[in-house]
């Protein structure tokens, strides 16, 4: 383990299968978005799934433990996390089941075969934009904002890649579902699915999570709010199952 751990960098307990995944504090670490797209996510046994933008590899390592897909790409475009990411795999030994690609979301219809995948998840940048940035090009800026890709980028090349009735799965902020809703249908990914996420009962949504369909008709479910804690510190039920304690 020491050789795939390099310096400043740390080792984090999935709590899950015994699962570990390779940090760098002074770069990005995965949040919780992360952990409720995999706990929103369900596909068929056997599945080939790609995770777009998946950083350190926190999204495919989970499904590897929370589904049963045959194999789970993950695609990176920076060096520094895919990197980290194949080494997190390499950790778990996860080889078999997990590869990670090094590529620009952008051009992912060129980096795979089309309608090659049976889902797709993404837990894309936030915020619009480099406004208010001091350091647009760190590994915590592109992960947060549309520096490198914009959700039409990753809405496009989603439904690319996607087998007709494959089902695309992503967390974003309720502020942009118009823009979200609106996007998805015009590349014929129809919103099946979405649930809002509450940090209190009592607070407005923070999250949302949406899966949609390519092709799929028009028909949406609503899932009952996720809360978040019940107190201050105290999660809900339904969190402490997500995270698999």
């Amino acid at each position: 383990m020491e050789e795939l751990v390099r310096e400043g960098e740390r080792v984090d307990d999935l709590e899950r299968n015994g699962l570990k995944i390779i940090q760098d504090p002074g770069r990005f670490c995965f949040g919780m978005d992360a952990v409720l797209l995999s706990g929103f996510v369900h596909v068929k046994q056997g599945a080939n799934v790609l995770d777009m933008g998946t950083g350190t590899g926190i999204i495919p390592i989970l499904l590897s433990a929370k589904t049963e897909a045959s194999h789970i790409t993950g695609l990176e475009i920076q060096h520094e996390s895919a990197d980290m990411a194949l080494r997190s795999v390499m950790l778990n030994s996860l080889e078999e089941r997990i590869n990670i690609v090094e590529g620009d979301i952008k051009e992912a219809g060129l980096l795979f075969p089309k309608a090659g995948f049976d889902a797709i998840t993404c837990n894309p940048p936030y915020m619009i934009g480099e406004h208010g940035l001091k350091n647009p090009d760190s590994a915590m800026a592109i992960a947060r904002h549309e520096i490198l890709c914009t959700f039409e980028d990753v809405a496009r090349e989603a439904a690319t890649l996607l087998k007709p009735g494959g089902s695309f799965f992503l967390v974003h902020r309720p502020f942009r579902l118009a823009e979200i809703i609106t996007t998805l249908v015009s590349h014929k990914l129809e919103p099946k699915r979405m649930q809002f996420v509450y940090p209190f009962v009592d607070q407005e949504p923070n999250m949302v999570l949406i899966e949609a369909v390519r092709g799929g008709r028009s028909r949406l479910t609503v899932n009952k709010p996720l809360i978040i804690y019940k107190s201050q510190g105290e999660y809900t039920d339904e969190i402490y199952d997500i995270y698999g304690y």
